[in-house]
């Protein structure tokens, strides 16, 4: 599955003692015409460092997986992203040791 939507907020990554480790993020759709959704996502174990190159105001696509589970007679849906489309954000080493920038104008 997949989502549109714009990055609004991006959590830290989680350490667990287990040695599991999650991330998360929300966006809001811009996929769902009058009625945007705010949607959490989360990114687990080597999958968490996908966000590192997109920032809180980015347009992205979201390719998840729906997970659910049960824990003390309670049912949890969790959405699983594993691939983050979007155009990242620039990185400050775009600039040569001469100033010069890779930008033509």
């Amino acid at each position: 599955m997949s989502k549109q939507g714009e990055i609004i907020a991006i959590d830290e990554t989680m350490n667990f003692d287990s040695g599991f480790t999650k991330r998360e993020f929300v966006i809001k759709t811009t996929d769902d015409g009058d009625y945007p959704q705010d949607i959490k996502f989360e990114l687990v174990k080597d999958k968490t460092t996908l966000i590192d190159k997109y920032s809180v105001g980015q347009k992205i696509t979201v390719h998840f997986n729906v997970r659910g589970r049960e824990y003390n007679e309670k049912y949890y849906v969790n959405l699983v992203a594993w691939k983050l489309d979007g155009q990242a954000t620039p990185s400050a080493t775009a600039v040569d040791a001469g100033g010069h920038d890779d930008i033509p104008f």
